[in-house]
């Protein structure tokens, strides 16, 4: 069956963090979650100002967090003592399970920064797990090249070229597409998942059907299906992401995502116990 386009969304402008200015795609009025994922945030600015004050010290626990920087470079220390920087082009895969406490700070004071931050669900029997990291190198990162388009494969595989991230519960996809103008980006897909685009640069048009107008900055909800295909309008730039719904209920508490309200409680009630930190 043939993938279309089943949604177009605008993302919305917010802050996240001690200010920093970011456009939310999910996890809002118009869209809540697409189960598996919980919130999609492209931040990006040249003025330090909507940067500079980054993402102090905060916890989280239920979800995992993909942070992938497109430029700039940040500084992560969390409450497991692990502690690095993010270069542009490299991912930070969180898994943060029972609860974590952890910081994002840009190391620079000037300059372009740009990335996304991904928060996908954990089912019920992983939510109170260790929390769990993958760092992927950009220069570890496998990339497909030819002469129509340019794909690096953070989940997933295509062609020859496969994401580091492996054996997971929601079996995802992440890939990083670069089309040239007037060529063609064709995947399978799995019918049982559930996909988007995020079109970070110029404009494509997605499957055989007809729809609005899609142009930088705009997520992509797409039908469910097996066969995608995405036509380069101009030369484009768009991530690829899919994922196996969880199919659970879900309860929100700010940085906490749980199943119940209950849990949500315990949760704000064990950060300000001291009692938060999975260890």
């Amino acid at each position: 069956m043939k993938i279309n386009v089943d949604r177009i969304i605008k993302p919305i402008p917010t802050s996240d963090g001690a200010g920093v200015k970011l456009k939310r795609s999910i996890g809002t009025h118009t869209i809540d979650y697409f189960d598996p994922f919980l919130m999609l945030d492209e931040f990006g600015s040249e003025n330090k100002d909507n940067y500079i004050g980054g993402f102090p010290p905060h916890p989280h626990r239920g979800i995992e967090t993909v942070t992938y920087l497109l430029a700039g470079e940040f500084e992560h220390e969390d409450s497991t003592g692990a502690k690095g920087r993010m270069c542009a082009g490299d991912v930070q895969w969180m898994k943060t399970g029972g609860g974590i406490i952890h910081s994002e700070m840009p190391t620079m004071t000037e300059g372009k920064l740009h990335g996304f931050q991904l928060w996908i669900n954990m089912p019920a029997k992983l939510k109170m797990n260790k929390p769990e990291y993958i760092y992927i190198d950009t220069k570890q990162m496998q990339v497909h090249k030819d002469n129509d388009k340019k794909i690096k494969v953070i989940a997933g595989k295509f062609e020859d070229a496969e994401g580091p991230v492996k054996g997971h519960n929601v079996e995802p996809v992440y890939l990083d597409i670069e089309i040239e103008k007037e060529k063609e980006f064709t995947f399978n897909l799995p019918s049982t998942h559930n996909s988007l685009i995020y079109l970070i640069e110029g404009e494509v048009k997605v499957g055989e059907q007809n729809h609005n107008p899609i142009k930088d900055s705009t997520l992509i909800i797409l039908t469910r299906g097996e066969k995608l295909k995405v036509s380069g309008l101009t030369k484009a730039k768009f991530l690829l992401i899919s994922g196996k719904p969880i199919e659970e209920p879900i309860a929100r508490g700010g940085p906490f995502v749980m199943n119940t309200k209950e849990e949500i409680l315990k949760a704000v009630q064990d950060y300000h116990n001291g009692t938060f930190v999975t260890s």
